[in-house]
């Protein structure tokens, strides 16, 4: 091989080991400056007294590599892709390709097979951003956990209206701090009071009680109006029921605050797409069992770390947060008792039964209780109410003055009482 064809640090090889050959430096100096051994650099040398400069130069340079796969698999493996996985990134069509075809490649050789074949476009590294400090994960499973909803076409367009239209819908997730386990995960059609209720009634169930929520000011964790500023009683339903079982709230101010839960949607909107499709899911029912039966065990199999101390710090729910359950997690308001012992609530009517387990009045206030089966309990004194519903909107009854038996302004003068005579003006 001609000088010329070598390389700049191929020349600059050549040259240190003529150098030696020329005696003007040791065998040792050549091997510190070129970091190979002596051995090595006396066994080049005699090469070089053969070959000339071309000694230099790897004998595996310009030909395949003993590690090479073969080309047929390589074609194989990217028709597979292209059928099956043209929309997946490198590292997760990798691990598909693992499980369900027995083909077991590097992420980097299917990254660059992907790249030949022009199905995988090389990104170019995003510019950092504001500066933010990193924070270290939580020491025990259950003292924070991370929780957030995400509006996205899971289903794609699998699942549609009437019209034929692909539904994006909410997916609720907590994943624990310090073990990136994700706890729970469910579909629902959207991330109001009802939908989180749910989720948090079944996680205490499951699980205990987390010591703290992460979470962000959406209007159904936080009221975010200016008045809450200087009224720290203004609260939303879901602050009352965490406050009523003792879970902690931290609010973040921005994403990057509560990066973990950020990233794991990231994650998913990737990885959980890609998995309902190839199982076959279209519904977000069977897309709750999926995911609590077979995607979730996995996902944290392999995901998950462990904490830095042993041991969950969830509490059990106390013998009063179980016989209180549904009432804790219930949307609540307050009603007035009319004067014909019915309450309003939205557009139905309800009339309160005679019979009562406390003393009802008229004018007093209770608590209007809506539970997560949608059934409606007023509340008075701690006691809940019989009623019955109205078919229609009853008449107004007006309410009758006391009657005070004892008081003087109660008597009544008789027929022939000065007062009832008539007026005559003396002359």
């Amino acid at each position: 091989m001609a000088g010329t064809n070598l390389t700049a640090e191929e020349k600059e090889k050549a040259s240190i080991l003529g150098s030696a050959i020329m005696g003007r430096i040791t065998n040792a100096q050549a091997a510190k400056q070129l970091e190979l051994s002596v051995r090595q650099i006396q066994r080049i040398k005699a090469r070089m007294r053969k070959e000339g400069q071309s000694a230099v130069v790897h004998q595996l340079k310009g030909k395949p590599s003993n590690a090479c796969l073969p080309e047929d698999e390589k074609i194989k493996t990217i028709t597979i892709i292209k059928q099956k996985y043209n929309d997946f990134k490198p590292t997760f069509a990798t691990e598909k390709l693992s499980e369900n075809h027995d083909i077991h490649i590097s992420r980097e050789t299917t990254r660059l097979w992907m790249i030949e074949a022009d199905i995988w476009k090389i990104h170019k590294q995003r510019k950092t951003g504001e500066y933010r400090s990193w924070r270290p994960r939580k020491e025990y499973f259950g003292e924070l956990e991370q929780f957030d909803g995400s509006y996205h076409l899971w289903f794609e367009n699998r699942f549609v209206d009437k019209f034929e239209n692909p539904i994006e819908i909410c997916l609720l997730a907590s994943i624990d701090d310090a073990t990136g386990q994700i706890t729970k995960a469910a579909f629902t059609a959207n991330e109001g009071v009802y939908a989180v209720f749910a989720f948090w009634k079944a996680y205490a169930e499951e699980i205990g009680k987390p010591l703290s929520i992460y979470l962000d000011k959406f209007s159904t964790y936080k009221i975010n109006h200016k008045a809450a500023v200087d009224n720290s009683e203004l609260i939303t339903q879901f602050q009352r029921a965490m406050q009523q079982v003792s879970i902690q709230l931290i609010t973040a101010h921005s994403p990057q605050a509560k990066g973990r839960i950020e990233r794991l949607f990231d994650t998913l909107q990737d990885r959980l797409v890609k998995e309902l499709r190839l199982a076959g899911i279209n519904t977000p029912d069977a897309g709750n069992r999926f995911l609590k039966e077979v995607f979730l065990p996995k996902f944290n199999n392999k995901f998950a770390v462990t904490p830095a101390k042993e041991g969950s710090v969830h509490k059990n729910l106390t013998d009063a947060d179980k016989n209180n359950i549904n009432r804790i997690f219930s949307v609540q308001s307050t009603r007035v008792i009319n004067n014909d012992f019915t309450i309003q609530f939205k557009t139905a009517w309800y009339q309160l039964s005679e019979i009562q387990s406390t003393t009802v009045r008229a004018g007093e206030k209770v608590l209007v209780e809506e539970w997560l089966d949608g059934t409606i309990h007023f509340s008075l004194r701690e006691k809940y109410l019989s009623y019955a519903v109205l078919p229609e909107r009853p008449r107004k009854v007006k309410k009758p003055p006391p009657i005070l038996t004892t008081h003087k302004l109660n008597w009544i003068p008789p027929k022939d009482h000065p007062w009832r005579k008539p007026y005559r003006a003396k002359s």
